[in-house]
């Protein structure tokens, strides 16, 4: 059993700690933060520079967690919580199928890292060699659950008010003053005529 969720922990958090060098510093193919963060803005996550640097620190972070088996209910809640982002703002449209640019591959990883929440790292982690208490079961688990769910519905609303406020004309009364510009000149020419 320990040497199974090693691999599990060592693909994944190594996958994610590439996944986001990419996003931080171009490595693997990447763009970098300004790449990233253009994209990002695209997206209505402003700053985008900004953001892209919280997505890449808590997948990239998150990864190296779940590698060394330290802290890795939160290492999960990083990786739970940037991919319930990921799946609805950049795949969910597309379906689920990866082949489609869908939301498989985040909510495989998710997965994977909800389930590491629950058992925990195994023995052949830092969390049990440093004899970490509170390293595997439900409350761990839960409390990884809840905590992506809570800073990914944060940032998702913030998102959310991000293009609601764009969508706004940047003159409240631009559509009446129009309107009633409109009525004036229509008016004057039935006036002239």
């Amino acid at each position: 059993m320990p040497e199974g969720l090693l691999i599990i922990r060592l693909v994944l958090g190594l996958l994610l700690i590439g996944h986001g060098t990419q996003k931080l510093f171009g490595w693997y193919g990447g763009h970098g933060l300004d790449g990233t963060g253009g994209f990002f803005e695209q997206l209505g996550f402003k700053p985008g520079r900004r953001m892209a640097m919280v997505a890449g620190v808590s997948e990239a972070g998150g990864g190296l967690l779940l590698v060394l088996g330290m802290l890795t209910w939160l290492g999960a809640a990083m990786v739970m919580g940037t991919m319930l982002v990921a799946a609805v703002t950049v795949h969910a449209p597309n379906g689920l199928w990866n082949t489609n640019s869908g939301y498989e591959l985040p909510l495989i990883n998710g997965l994977v890292a909800t389930g590491l929440a629950f058992t925990g790292a195994g023995s052949w982690s830092v969390d049990n060699a440093g004899n970490i208490p509170w390293t595997h079961g439900w409350g761990p688990g839960l409390s990884a659950l809840v905590l992506s769910f809570i800073v990914g519905g944060l940032t998702l609303a913030r998102r959310n008010r991000v293009l609601e406020a764009e969508a706004q004309p940047a003159y409240p009364d631009e559509a009446a003053a129009t309107t009633t510009y409109q009525d004036v000149a229509e008016r004057n020419a039935d006036i002239n005529a």
